[in-house]
């Protein structure tokens, strides 16, 4: 079996993917990827294959690679041929090469276009990477009476914007509004404060640690 890889349309990502395929079809004796190898560094690396450049020229790495094909198709060693691009003009090598009496396996993406996947004796699809999703931002809480009231005792007792101090919170909060953290299900106001970054900005514990209110997070919610 003979492998030839349209480098310049076939990421190297899927060398481990066509090596698979490969070895499922049999042994290959020329496991050969053409194109620019200044462009191609990561096929240029790839272990198991063997890099052929093809230059810069409009069309050189095709031009190569069919010029290649048909010299293997046509000295009678190999019973399979693999073509691994998913463009269509290949199609012609391909149609070329099975009236040779050579079986042709491509394999190519998704995209690969009709003409070129019914050409081939089989062929099989190797899968796009997926994109890497961003981890999803954690739910905001919603703002709450209690927000509303953190915020307007933090601004009336905040001097130059540097807030309240956090030991001076608890028993403030229940004398003026009568609220007993301990009711809630964080049972503390730094944890309540934690869990709610986008409101309150809190200083790393100590004595004289600091609560503040974000007036971005309130700007929304009036």
């Amino acid at each position: 079996m003979a492998v030839f890889i349209d480098g310049e349309n076939i990421s190297a990502e899927h060398a481990a993917a066509i090596l698979r395929i490969v070895a499922a079809s049999g042994a290959a004796d020329i496991i050969r990827v053409y194109g620019n190898a200044t462009a191609l560094p990561k096929w240029d690396g790839q272990p198991g294959f063997r890099f052929i450049h093809s230059g810069t020229g409009k069309n050189a790495t095709d031009i190569l690679l069919t010029v290649q094909a048909m010299e293997a198709a046509l000295s009678d060693s190999f019973a399979t041929m693999v073509i691994a691009s998913s463009d269509r003009d290949f199609t012609h090598l391909v149609t070329r090469i099975r009236e040779l009496g050579v079986t042709v396996v491509g394999i190519g993406e998704a995209k690969a276009p009709a003409q070129f996947r019914a050409a081939c004796t089989r062929f099989d699809v190797v899968a796009a990477k997926p994109v890497a999703s961003a981890t999803p931002a954690p739910p905001r809480p919603e703002v709450g009476a209690l927000d509303f009231k953190l915020r307007d005792f933090i601004k009336a007792n905040s001097k130059n914007g540097e807030g309240v101090p956090m030991h001076r919170l608890g028993p403030l909060m229940h004398a003026r509004y009568g609220i007993r953290i301990s009711t809630h299900p964080e049972k503390t106001w730094r944890a309540y404060l934690l869990g709610r970054p986008s409101l309150f900005d809190l200083d790393p514990r100590g004595p004289d640690a600091m609560v503040r209110f974000k007036p971005s997070g309130f700007a929304a919610q009036g």
